[in-house]
């Protein structure tokens, strides 16, 4: 046994059986399991349950480039009564922008907009076109997804696309049927009742090794989590180093000699040990995924810049919450940066289609913004107006917080002489 170590308990006879009778054993590990499960519960499931019912203004692309002239005694092509058709029909699942077409592929390739819907030059006159004796070629509206922005963002605009080119198209047979009345033989009737054809394409394409748009989102997660458990392993470590945690491994327990250091001079030391160590953990995240898995990736040095930074941002956050709440630290840290920040995050599930307050939780959660830099820089060549920018500045902001209140809370407690001090086992 090591010199450090405490001697066994002399004549030891509390057993189990006796103990688990106790009910304020039972007390606290209790609520706090029951409570964290039923948390946990609402907080995952209720951002997922029902994004349809909660869908509200997805950004959508409206290109109208018909340039036919206009039916007879009627005030504009058809384009243009499509197009404005679309924008006012009655729901709010989506905020149709009017577009050009440059424009459109433009908010495709910066992650603005979840598809488009893009009708063509030649729209009204192939429709009218039908009317005539012999026609077949069917005029088409084009519905463009955007992969990058995850498959169900891409799958929602794709639908209510899909649906609002099938509206018009009824809305233009009904008034082609009417027209050439009972002049059409069974075969031009149906071709004239729903004359529109739907071509479905993608408008934003990304590589075949981006898990379908959510790679992003695993990559953001793995970088929290590197700075999450870094962080708490890091916490842990320092304590047991300087003798006020107790180290075990298996059946082996030491306590070491207690260093007399405040709290303040404790936390400068782990958040430069995290800087350190998230140079090496932030690389072989980039590491893994990158060469060895093989997810498509770009712009590889800012890439690596980023995942440390990020890395090292929530490093930093675990470290001044646990120098904050102590033995709670690590379950308040879970909560800010992982329960709160997966179902707000906005990489599987877009924030258009979860409840407000999740909506609300990601204008400052962690995982929103580095999920939106990740995208930006895999998916949509960096781009800052991608989300880039704004997570670059959500970073620097996490910078300033962590230090800020981690300084402040142990400042404070050295100050009213709260020290860390644990009496030296006998």
């Amino acid at each position: 046994m090591s010199p450090e170590s405490p001697a066994p308990v002399a004549g030891a006879t509390v057993r189990a059986v006796s103990l688990v009778r106790k009910p304020k054993l039972w007390l606290l590990p209790t609520l706090l399991s029951t409570v964290l499960a039923f948390l946990l519960s609402l907080l995952y499931m209720g951002g997922i349950v029902s994004p349809n019912k909660h869908l509200h203004d997805l950004p959508i692309a409206l290109v109208n480039a018909d340039r036919g002239s206009p039916p007879a005694g009627q005030p504009a092509n058809l384009g243009t009564q499509v197009a404005d058709a679309i924008r006012k029909a009655p729901g709010d699942q989506a905020e149709w922008r009017s577009l050009t077409r440059a424009q459109a592929q433009d908010e495709l390739d910066s992650g603005k907009v979840y598809g488009a819907l893009v009708i063509p030059a030649d729209f009204t006159d192939r429709t009218l076109a039908l009317t005539r004796a012999g026609a077949t070629a069917r005029p088409t509206l084009t519905v463009l997804t955007n992969p990058g922005k995850g498959s169900l963002g891409s799958s929602l605009a794709s639908r209510i696309s899909t649906t609002a080119a099938q509206q018009a198209s009824l809305t233009i047979g009904k008034r082609l049927t009417s027209a050439a009345g009972a002049g059409a033989d069974g075969t031009a009737g149906l071709l004239l009742a729903d004359p529109v054809r739907i071509d479905t394409r993608v408008g934003h394409p990304i590589g075949d090794h981006s898990g379908i748009g959510l790679t992003a989102f695993y990559y953001a997660l793995l970088l929290i989590l590197a700075g999450f458990m870094g962080g708490n392993v890091i916490h842990s470590g320092v304590d047991g180093a300087l003798g006020y945690a107790d180290i075990e491994m298996g059946p082996m327990h030491t306590r070491r000699p207690t260093v007399g250091i405040d709290r303040t001079q404790t936390l400068l030391l782990k958040m430069l040990m995290t800087a350190g160590i998230t140079v090496l953990s932030s690389s072989l995240v980039m590491l893994a995924c990158v060469a060895v898995l093989g997810i498509d990736a770009s712009h590889l040095p800012l890439l690596w810049v980023f995942s440390y930074c990020a890395t090292l941002a929530v490093g930093l956050g675990v470290q001044a919450i646990n120098a904050a709440f102590g033995g709670i630290g690590q379950l308040v840290a879970m909560f800010v940066f992982i329960v709160l920040g997966l179902p707000s995050s906005g990489t599987t599930v877009p924030l258009q289609a979860v409840p407000g307050f999740y909506r609300f939780l990601s204008h400052f959660e962690p995982m929103r913004q580095l999920g939106d830099g990740v995208r930006a820089i895999l998916y949509f060549d960096a781009r800052g107006d991608a989300g880039l920018g704004r997570a670059w500045l959500m970073i620097a902001v996490g910078f300033v917080v962590s230090l800020l209140f981690g300084f402040a809370m142990t400042r404070y407690y050295d100050r009213k002489g709260h020290k860390r001090y644990t009496p030296q086992p006998q």
